[in-house]
């Protein structure tokens, strides 16, 4: 009998332990709730920043995506596992789910767009690309003329997300536009591969990854995960080397990895509680198989990053604009 990975049918606490969530919020400081398909927000930077002190601790927006507009300043964002140098002028690139936090020099000016990630896919059905923009997190230093536009953009939706007149809704993504368009074009940003149509294989892995998301912590057979999708072992592996260039395997693991990379970053669970609750019950097993991937132990990767706080509670509340 195996007994180096856990397989359980049900991923919930105690399995998966409370303490190794990172905060989801709505906006940083904002309990989490459900967010509205058309929202979109815009705030100065320094509405939380300040009376944060400067220091955004490491969060998620679960349905939510993110520009940082830095027009002076900067300073380190946190994303994931990486930190980040930021200089101004520059456009940040937060897609949804990502953890993120960051350390603002108190000179750093700017503005932020949230939008929703329902609100992004029906632009991005009228206008191809422009979700592509957030297939990563990027920081990106457009030239003078563009960060003139989006900042002329982004003064322009705060305005107009500030009262209701005739055409409202057209002027609100007349400005998105201004601003996703401008992030499209700045260098490194990504972009759509023209090769990579919909089509099976993409509907395939789409489903594979979401099927991923929530059952990653069973380590279940390749054979439950294909029978599940309704298609064979052989099938899924060509979908997935020629849409994400992995193994289903490999995408399983990068999966787990992430949460694993998360949890030895943000909580203080130790490193076989961190191997249980994704799913492997040997600690020597689950050790060798981080540092198969990661190329230290889990114990030396937390060593050499330290454990980062997060926020425990709501931030005071802010006044929001949005599309209603």
């Amino acid at each position: 009998m195996d007994h180096t990975r856990k397989k359980l049918d049900d991923p919930s606490p105690p399995f998966y332990p409370q303490s190794m969530a990172v905060p989801s919020f709505y906006l940083y400081g904002e309990p989490h709730r459900a967010v509205p398909d058309d929202f979109v927000h815009t705030e100065s930077l320094d509405d939380r920043s300040r009376p944060s002190e400067w220091t955004i601790l490491p969060h998620a927006h679960a349905d939510l995506v993110q520009v940082f507009v830095l027009a002076s300043g900067g300073g380190t964002m946190q994303a994931e596992a990486d930190s980040l140098r930021v200089a101004a002028p520059a456009l940040l690139i937060v897609p949804a789910a990502i953890v993120h936090g960051f350390d603002w020099h108190p000179d750093s000016t700017g503005s932020v767009l949230t939008l929703s990630v329902r609100h992004l896919t029906r632009l991005d059905s009228l206008y191809p690309g422009l979700a592509a923009i957030f297939a990563h997190v990027a920081v990106l230093h457009p030239d003078a003329a563009a960060m003139t536009t989006v900042t002329s953009a982004m003064a322009a939706l705060m305005r107009e997300l500030g009262w209701a007149a005739p055409g409202h809704g057209a002027a609100v993504d007349a400005a998105l536009l201004s601003i996703l368009v401008e992030a499209m074009r700045a260098p490194g940003a990504a972009t759509d591969d023209p090769a990579a149509a919909p089509g099976y294989h993409h509907a395939l892995v789409a489903r594979f990854r979401a099927r991923i998301d929530e059952r990653f912590r069973l380590r279940e057979p390749m054979s439950s995960h294909a029978a599940a999708l309704g298609t064979s072992e052989s099938r899924l592996r060509t979908a997935c080397a020629k849409v994400a260039a992995l193994s289903p395997a490999a995408m399983l693991d990068q999966r787990a990895m992430l949460e694993v990379r998360r949890a030895l970053l943000y909580t203080h669970l130790s490193v076989a509680e961190i191997g249980y609750a994704v799913g492997f019950a040997d600690p020597a097993y689950f050790s060798r198989f981080f540092t198969r991937h990661e190329g230290c132990s889990p114990r030396a990767f937390r060593d050499a990053r330290g454990t980062r706080p997060h926020p425990a509670g709501p931030a005071a509340p802010n006044v929001r604009r949005g599309v209603a």
